[in-house]
């Protein structure tokens, strides 16, 4: 009785579709408001990264690039992001927060 442990349950599976969707949208929602407000764009991208943890669900891969993973900015390349090649790696330079990231070609 003193020893029972608590197992953790996943969400069920069309939960986590639609949340999936949902962060989907947000990304989409980002794309359309940011050269109108940064600032919503910005916190689209934090209410995505907060459903995927909250349901234990992974941002798509083609979505994850579009965010500072430092800052949790909007990126969009030119305006806020430097995109540069180097040693077989693309790297990415966030103007917002002045920091890198490096990703495999």
């Amino acid at each position: 009785m003193a020893n029972i442990m608590k197992t953790k349950r996943s969400k069920p599976k069309y939960q986590k579709k639609l949340v999936v969707e949902q962060i989907k949208t947000l990304f989409e929602q980002a794309k359309l408001r940011f050269r109108e407000d940064r600032k919503l764009s910005n916190k689209y991208i934090k209410t995505a990264r907060k459903l995927g943890m909250k349901f234990k669900v992974r941002i798509p891969k083609g979505l994850k690039r579009k965010f500072c993973r430092h800052c949790y900015s909007y990126l969009v390349p030119g305006v806020n992001l430097r995109v540069r090649t180097h040693n077989g790696k693309v790297v990415y330079y966030c103007l917002e927060c002045k920091r890198f990231m490096r990703f495999k070609y």
